[in-house]
């Protein structure tokens, strides 16, 4: 459903994804006199928050999104600090004939801006729509509010003061409270749900969570490569173990390179890690479009920025740890956040991320990085730990080491990019390709292929995406040109 509204030669377009309030009275713009809003989002607890302001409001839907206005009437841009959500959001203020924009503390959904030639700024949800239209694309700051021209941060949940004083135990119990918390909330939906499952401790641990609330048969979906699809075996066993209605889609080698152009047009990126995970993400949710009726997806993303991935193992001190989570979670919103959002919502699906919730996020930061450090000879060990005794996965899939996502789906996919990128470009071209980009200079071949695929649809915007995400180049044993997991020299039986 799409909708257009102007007002004293302001305009909001707005096309929803119908997931809280189904029918028409939850068409966007939301309006309140002569102030109108958007967004697209999912604000949880506002069953409360309205409940609160129906005192002095008159709701027309059961939609989460009408809450906005009155809670802006009521404490203006204070009250994005006061949002359990994930969102993008535009108030038209009438009153001050101006625009409001906000983006969540994470940038779980998507939100650019640029200048029109007049100075006038302009957003939108996708990079795209901006292309042509303004010089400069950039993505609008997680955790912040855009109000009388300027950008104003109202949260900031990775900066850690002090850190908590918890033992072990005591945070293995919290970080199975919140995580189980914040599950729960996401699966308040009047739509469709079902769970990504590859296989790995995150999302299994989502998908075994939700069976157990839920109390009935939910429904997963895997993918993997034709020839050698390492995770789809660990997906189906934590499926049947969780009594799951399973789909497992194949892709094959020419899919993905028929695709590769698409995926890069939707994501707007050229980062090497970005894009590889994105190939089996894409193909997994459009095969969902195509086959089912499911509108809302939960997955497993932010937990390896939180608790570590294989090359965080090599971090020299937890400092250094607690810094580089505090980088990774900052910059999501351009990588892996962004790859979530783009592949499910280029399929008219909405994602949602449990391990992305406000509070979960807030505590983990908080915990002394000396116990996130991979001193037991297990990654994630805390996150494991947490969920030991509730026996909701087997023990071949909890304290399983997990490949990475992109070479999870099968190393030969990973493979094929290189072997057609290096079919691609002679030694000669490569030099010379290289040489026509002077920010984020390609270093492979495999990128110079994607650089060149995103400058076609986002000429001269590479500066949307910070760098390439990379193992940490300061850490020992970091020297890679390839941002698999497999070059670590720790890498070991994962994905095996």
């Amino acid at each position: 459903m799409s909708q257009m509204a102007y007002c004293s030669g302001h305009c909001l377009c707005f096309h929803r994804l119908a997931i809280m309030g189904l029918d028409e009275s939850g068409m966007q713009p939301f309006t309140l006199g002569k102030d109108m809003a958007v967004c697209n989002g999912e604000l949880y607890g506002f069953r409360k928050q309205r409940e609160e302001l129906s005192a002095k409001y008159e709701f027309k839907s059961e939609s989460d999104c009408e809450i906005i206005l009155p809670m802006y009437r009521e404490y203006g841009t204070d009250m994005f600090a006061m949002l359990d959500a994930e969102f993008a959001m535009i108030i038209f203020d009438s009153k001050r004939n101006e625009f409001v924009a906000a983006r969540d503390p994470i940038g779980i959904r998507p939100l650019f801006y640029g200048y029109l030639e007049d100075g006038s700024i302009i957003f939108a949800s996708e990079a795209k729509n901006l292309v042509g239209l303004c010089s400069e694309i950039r993505p609008f700051p997680p955790g912040h509010y855009y109000a009388r021209g300027e950008f104003v941060r109202y949260a900031d949940i990775t900066s850690v003061e002090e850190y908590s004083k918890d033992g072990l135990d005591e945070v293995c119990k919290k970080i199975r409270e919140k995580l189980i918390a914040g599950v729960e909330k996401r699966l308040d939906s009047d739509a469709p749900l079902g769970f990504l499952l590859s296989g790995g401790l995150d999302s299994s641990l989502v998908c075994a969570i939700s069976a157990k609330l839920l109390g009935k048969k939910i429904r997963t979906f895997a993918i993997g490569m034709d020839l050698d699809p390492i995770d789809l075996k660990y997906a189906r066993e934590a499926a049947e173990f969780i009594g799951a209605e399973h789909t497992e889609v194949i892709m094959s080698r020419s899919q993905v390179l028929e695709s590769l152009e698409e995926v890069i047009s939707i994501l707007g990126t050229y980062d090497i890690t970005t894009i590889r995970a994105s190939m089996g993400m894409y193909l997994c949710c459009k095969a969902i479009h195509e086959l089912s009726d499911i509108k809302v997806l939960l997955t497993g993303e932010i937990s390896d920025e939180l608790f570590g991935y294989k090359y965080t193992d090599f971090a020299p001190s937890p400092e250094a740890f607690q810094a580089e989570a505090k980088k990774r979670v900052d910059e999501l919103h351009m990588y892996d956040v962004l790859r979530a959002d783009r592949c499910i919502s280029a399929n008219s699906l909405e994602a949602r991320v449990p391990f992305g919730d406000l509070d979960f996020v807030k505590y983990v930061m908080s915990i002394d990085p000396k116990l996130k450090m991979n001193s037991y000879g297990m990654g994630k060990y805390l996150l494991r730990k947490a969920f030991a005794d509730d026996h909701i996965l087997p023990d071949s899939i909890l304290w399983r080491q997990k490949a990475a996502f992109s070479d999870a789906v099968g190393h030969s996919m990973v493979d094929d990019l290189k072997e057609y990128a290096e079919e691609l470009y002679s030694d000669e071209e490569f030099e010379l390709g290289c040489k026509k980009y002077d920010f984020a200079v390609p270093f492979t071949k495999e990128s110079l292929l994607y650089r060149d695929i995103f400058e076609k649809y986002y000429p001269g915007q590479a500066e949307m995406v910070k760098d390439f995400w990379m193992p940490n180049p300061d850490w020992v044993g970091h020297d890679v040109k390839d941002p698999s997991a497999r070059v670590l020299p720790n890498y070991g039986a994962s994905g095996v």
